[in-house]
């Protein structure tokens, strides 16, 4: 069984589908077949068996596509920038506070999908009628967080790089700041968080990997002895394993890679 992972868009999520008996390469664009409908992407890789869960049922890829599947998907994005920007003003008529950030057409058109961002709950329900009875498909509107947010809009983070969740992050893991402290960060908010205001998608990469060699290290501020050192503790390198103390008016560095420590 061929499976591939199929983006549609430049940024978010791939999802993985079954190609069936068809010859796909590479940056092909194809049809597939969705919970919300028929949906039009483009193959960005071939996927291993062993890369998806056992219990995880796949969609079919139904075909490669054509120039008139070509032009209807043109016709269907610059649409869904017009519907935005009418849900966006309807809204404002309805006086609801809300603030649209992204529409879609399914390539079929059996759904139009709205994402928005509010400061609380929002009752939409008139505002999906209006939609409804203006385009004459199924209406998605869909609330999303600051995360979501950052994900949908892009940008470049302070690494001076694409964001992460824009980019190649498949889901948003939970980020907590035991992490940052586990690294030994300055718990400055400017430092530690992102373009969504929340805690950087880059501290969970390495966690694992501090939390390993910080096993049994003293943390900054301890009082530590050991062989003829007795002072405080007032750095700590994690992942080299060594820390500096402050012992006799003396600054003295101890390597605890070392046995005899």
């Amino acid at each position: 069984m061929a499976i591939y992972g199929v983006k549609f868009g430049d940024s978010g999520k791939e999802y993985y589908f079954e190609g069936q008996n068809l010859k796909i390469h590479n940056n092909v664009c194809v049809i597939v077949e969705t919970e919300k409908g028929l949906q039009y992407g483009k193959v960005i890789r071939k996927v291993k068996e062993t890369d998806i869960k056992s219990e995880e049922v796949l969609k079919k890829i139904l075909r490669l596509t054509t120039k008139e599947d070509y032009k209807q998907h043109l016709i269907n994005l610059k649409e869904a920038e017009v519907a935005l920007k009418n849900a966006q003003q309807i809204a404002n008529d309805l006086r609801l506070g809300m603030h649209f950030l992204s529409s879609s057409f399914t390539f079929d058109r059996k759904q139009l999908l709205f994402n928005f961002t509010a400061d609380e709950r929002v009752d939409f329900r008139e505002l999906t009628r209006k939609l409804a009875a203006l385009y004459k498909t199924r209406i998605e509107l869909r609330q999303i967080g600051a995360r979501d947010k950052a994900c949908s809009v892009g940008g470049i983070g302070q690494c001076g790089r694409e964001l992460c969740c824009s980019t190649f992050l498949q889901s948003l893991e939970s980020v907590s700041m035991t992490m940052a402290k586990n690294q030994n960060l300055a718990l400055n908010p400017t430092k530690i968080n992102g373009s969504c205001g929340r805690l950087l998608c880059c501290l969970a990469y390495e966690d694992s990997e501090y939390q390993r060699c910080g096993k049994g290290l003293p943390s900054v501020g301890d009082h530590v002895v050991m062989d003829k050192i007795n002072g405080k503790v007032i750095s700590v390198d994690v992942l080299n394993r060594k820390i500096k103390v402050f012992c006799e008016n003396e600054l003295k560095e101890v390597d605890l890679n070392n046995e005899s420590h």
